[in-house]
């Protein structure tokens, strides 16, 4: 009974970080979603624990301990995954804005250039024809 209260306990705590850390704005829905899950499968499973000892002994587990472990490591690469994906798709947007600074970085040297050349030639025509 102690585990289960215990385990209630750290599921709660970590939904309610994971709420407040949404609230303060230090964490975004995007990556607190699969906390929340995790959570909340975390405090039904607890609390009806009779539903997980089924699934246990459906997939051939003789053990919950071993099912437990199965379901922590499946979660855990599951969140790995989702992290993975959006550090890819992080690094395609900051390729995409390093090339969109490359080239107004590119553009803004040819308007100053072309600046410099348009200011030069009426003074330095000026001087020679006159």
């Amino acid at each position: 009974m102690i585990e289960k209260i215990l385990t209630l306990i750290l599921a709660f705590v970590i939904l309610f970080l994971v709420i407040e850390l949404i609230r303060q704005e230090k964490l975004t829905f995007k990556y607190a979603f699969g906390w929340m899950v995790v959570s909340f499968l975390t405090i039904l499973l607890t609390i009806f624990d009779g539903i997980l000892l089924n699934i246990a002994q459906f997939f051939g587990f003789s053990m919950m301990s071993d099912f437990i472990h199965f379901i922590v490591l499946g979660v855990l690469v599951w969140i790995t995954l989702l992290m993975t994906i959006f550090l890819c798709q992080q690094n395609s947007h900051n390729d995409t804005i390093a090339q969109k600074i490359g080239t107004l970085e590119f553009e803004i040297e040819c308007l100053k250039k072309k600046l410099f050349q348009n200011d030069k030639i009426p003074d330095g025509s000026k001087d020679k024809d006159g």
